[in-house]
């Protein structure tokens, strides 16, 4: 592999936090300008800790910094004695496409295989946010579908789906259990898919059932995008969460219309009021 030359930029003022802050986001920057300007793909090897140091003419602190740095935002892996690589590629998503969760995501392998996991089915009354976007009462019941989708054997996506029990008045839970489509029975039996979806996005680091489906740490970052699906007419029939690890994903969105009934909140509960207790699938 041809390594880019050293960079022209100077050493950095030493004894000073800037200084140590510059070194550190040298080295970042010219691992970047490697990987971009010798078109490195995923698995390629990156130049050693000591030829970095002296390539960006810091110290191997600085290196060691900007790799972990670079580890944790998903740009690079790092093995133990053997050395850098280029981490694998992001998945690209379109979240407002219609279609079943695989068919929007991009740079996976053709065979590779996406599963869902029935994680609980609960009947409940909507919080504020909820009853706001799908346009019902308070006190109206809902159902609360959570399920995990996993892309070979790495949790991915967890989602968590609240639908209006006057829209969807049963749900099959043997069907979703055995990973049957939650949107493919909505349209079978209740007539029910998407004219267009709705949807907020926010960046946040992982609260503690996150954590523990996605096997996230609490320092990670996490993608939680919001929305309302409509059928035809304008009738909201689902107000759903998907949650994604940021570092894995980047994500495509194309759309028309104006915002309906979702709006960016600030705050408030996104979790049902149960009736009675969870039932696991």
């Amino acid at each position: 592999m041809s390594a880019s030359p050293p960079m022209g930029a100077g050493r950095a003022t030493t004894g000073s936090g800037k200084g140590r802050a510059l070194r550190y986001q040298r080295v970042y920057d010219l691992v970047l300008q490697i990987i971009d300007e010798n078109d490195l793909r995923e698995g390629d090897k990156l130049p050693s800790t000591s030829e970095l140091a002296q390539q960006a003419g810091v110290s191997v602190i600085s290196v060691r910094r900007a790799l972990d740095e670079l580890a944790h935002v998903g740009r690079i892996v790092r093995h133990q004695g053997v050395g850098t690589f280029v981490a694998p590629q992001r998945i690209v998503s379109e979240p407002a496409r219609p279609g079943a969760l695989l068919e929007t995501m991009s740079g996976t392998d053709a065979d590779t295989v996406l599963t869902t996991e029935l994680l609980g089915v609960a009947v409940g009354l909507p919080s504020a946010n909820h009853a706001e976007a799908l346009g019902i009462e308070a006190g109206q019941p809902v159902w609360e579908i959570s399920r995990l989708r996993v892309l070979g054997s790495v949790p991915k996506v967890l989602e968590r789906a609240v639908l209006p029990l006057s829209a969807v008045p049963a749900i099959d839970e043997d069907y979703l259990a055995g990973g049957g489509s939650l949107y493919g029975y909505l349209k079978e039996h209740y007539g029910l898919s998407d004219d267009f979806v709705e949807q907020s996005l926010e960046v946040d680091h992982p609260n503690s059932w996150e954590r523990e489906q996605l096997a996230v740490k609490a320092s990670d970052t996490v993608v939680r995008i919001r929305g309302v699906s409509f059928a035809p007419g304008g009738v909201a029939f689902d107000c759903y969460q998907q949650t994604y690890p940021a570092h894995e994903f980047v994500f495509y969105t194309a759309g028309t219309g104006s915002p309906k009934l979702l709006r960016p909140s600030g705050g408030g509960g996104w979790s049902i009021k149960p009736l009675g207790a969870s039932r696991a699938g």
